[in-house]
């Protein structure tokens, strides 16, 4: 939390309700007085500002994980390296490159290191899917994700291989409703006519064709205790919203003589690629609206959209932990994630009440209302987790939404 070495995933801490870790990352205060404490060599203590039921949950997240203070300080940014780093996990990292590979081997130090089966794995960075796949029908590969549209065709060919299942993520784009943001897009009516046109079961049914869920709410339904709320727009057929979308985009004096123009931003993916295309097809065809594509690699498009040098641009969420906060505190005015800059004193005052709530649904429901009213994003769809996995290859959590996996929980049994 020290602002001066603090991750940028601080923020995180703020959201546990960590005591004076929000002023600690403002700088008010010194970092000795955050409210974690090592009672002795096998008790922390967490002290916290107020009561959080799902603080447990919170705590499969990576930023909470230890980390050697002296491995830190001695080398810098270069702790992480294979011969530097000390963690405390049933393996250790013996190979990083950047971008290619990672290489984990069974540490024989670890407290259950008895119950471990695998000896080494192997992480691959492959950024074209398709070519994943080739690689994992030659042989290669024990699990990859399956290519958008492509899980009809491997489900049927490899009955045991093809898996889908939720996930607790969502697809969306957002509005830069900064000051520096498109000036159309201070318009509600403009934003909710772009949600409403976009035809969100052609877009699971006919690109992904995965499993996924058309989303018409930011927090995805398999969100533990969540009860997706109706909000109008989604309780409408397609043609009532088309026909709502061209009504209020011509109110809000765009046609045919003043045509509406914008960027539209996305990631380099041939999957992001396919849905981008298709939205912006549905809007030119429907709504006579000219969105102009626009793609950048990962490290470039989150500097991008964080600088909020962007008109529209996708967004997606995974779930840090299973409870539906995890999403909305990103619509939050004060969250390090909100890069639309959409900001409502409603959605704050709501999210801070759920905080210290036994049962917050009725304030989740009132934040999606709220989102379905202002429309500050676009949500496209739910995930599903779609891979071709190695029959043999066993334990694998397929009912954990949020997919924390564990490399010691797995084996492989012998083949044919």
């Amino acid at each position: 939390a020290d602002p001066g070495t603090a991750s940028p995933y601080s923020w995180y801490m703020d959201l546990m309700s960590v005591e004076n870790v929000a002023e600690i990352i403002a700088g008010e205060k010194d970092p000795s007085e955050l409210g974690v404490s090592a009672i002795d060599d096998f008790t922390l203590e967490v002290r916290l500002t107020e009561s959080l039921p799902y603080f447990a949950k919170m705590v499969t997240h990576a930023t909470t994980f230890p980390t050697l203070q002296s491995v830190v300080e001695e080398f810098g940014d270069q702790w992480t390296r294979p011969e530097n780093i000390v963690s405390n996990g049933a393996y250790v990292l013996t190979e990083h490159v950047p971008n290619e590979r990672s290489v984990r081997e069974r540490n024989s130090l670890y407290w259950n290191d008895a119950e471990t089966v695998i000896e080494k794995t192997v992480a691959l960075v492959i950024n074209d899917e398709n070519a994943a796949l080739t690689r994992f029908l030659a042989g290669e590969l024990d699990r990859t994700e399956v290519p958008a549209g492509q899980y009809p065709r491997l489900k049927e060919e490899f009955p045991d291989t093809a898996l889908s299942f939720p996930r607790l993520c969502n697809y969306y784009y957002t509005f830069n409703l900064s000051e520096n943001g498109p000036e159309a897009f201070k318009d509600v009516r403009v934003r909710q006519a772009l949600s409403y046109a976009v035809d969100r079961q052609v877009i699971v049914e006919n690109v992904l064709q995965g499993g996924q869920t058309p989303a018409f709410t930011f927090t995805p339904g398999a969100t533990a205790g969540f009860e997706i709320p109706d909000v109008a727009f989604g309780q409408m057929s397609q043609a009532e919203r088309d026909a709502k979308a061209i009504a209020l985009l011509a109110e809000a004096g765009y046609g045919p003589d003043n045509p509406l123009e914008f960027d539209m931003l996305y990631n380099t993916s041939e999957a992001h690629k396919q849905i981008a295309t298709v939205m912006s097809q549905m809007w030119k065809q429907k709504l006579g609206v000219n969105a102009t594509l626009a793609n950048m690699e990962w490290k470039v498009f989150l500097e991008t959209r964080g600088a909020q040098d962007f008109d529209l641009a996708r967004g997606a969420w995974c779930g840090d932990y299973n409870e539906a906060s995890t999403f909305l505190d990103l619509v939050s005015s004060a969250s390090g994630y909100n890069d639309g800059k959409f900001s409502s004193a409603e959605v704050d005052a709501l999210m801070m009440e759920a905080r210290t709530l036994d049962d917050p649904n009725a304030n989740y429901t009132s934040v999606e209302q709220v989102l379905a009213e202002e429309m500050p994003v676009i949500p496209i769809y739910h995930y599903a987790g779609v891979y071709m996995m190695n029959p043999n290859l066993k334990a694998w959590p397929v009912g954990n939404v949020e997919q924390n996996w564990y490399s010691r929980d797995l084996y492989i049994v012998a083949g044919d």
